[in-house]
């Protein structure tokens, strides 16, 4: 049985640039640093991001970018703020999908490693309330 999400592993090229990207837009907290050893395929970093561990391991980046994205909640009072912490690092904003009026608003942005992260103003609960009224 499935008891909750154990961690989310991203691969970028650069750990310390990755690194810094984390701890200022998602204030995510370091926990562990392998150095230059590998316990794993490459050296990684550990770190808390709310309550998730996510993990930074050396190694190539992806090709290109796509939709697959993961969705963190904000709340919608500090919307602006991390659309300027994003807008300092100079990282690519992608425009938000067309949405429907009264749906909460969210931030998409590309990593340096086309990854793609969603700031998300509202819930599941939310959503399904207004797709099902």
């Amino acid at each position: 049985m499935i008891k909750g999400l154990s961690h989310i592993t991203l691969l970028v090229n650069d750990l310390d640039k990755s690194s810094k990207m984390l701890e200022h837009i998602f204030d995510a907290k370091r926990i562990y640093d392998s150095g230059t050893k590998s316990f794993s395929i490459s050296m990684e970093r550990f770190f808390l991001i709310w309550k998730i561990w996510v993990v930074l391991m050396q190694w190539k980046s992806l090709s290109s970018q796509t939709y697959n994205h993961i969705a963190f909640k904000i709340s919608a009072k500090d919307f602006e703020i991390y659309l300027w912490k994003i807008k300092y690092l100079w990282l690519e904003l992608m425009l938000s999908r067309p949405r429907i009026k009264w749906e909460w608003k969210s931030i998409y942005f590309y990593d340096y490693d086309n990854h793609l992260f969603e700031l998300h103003t509202g819930t599941l609960k939310s959503r399904l309330k207004l797709y099902l009224s």
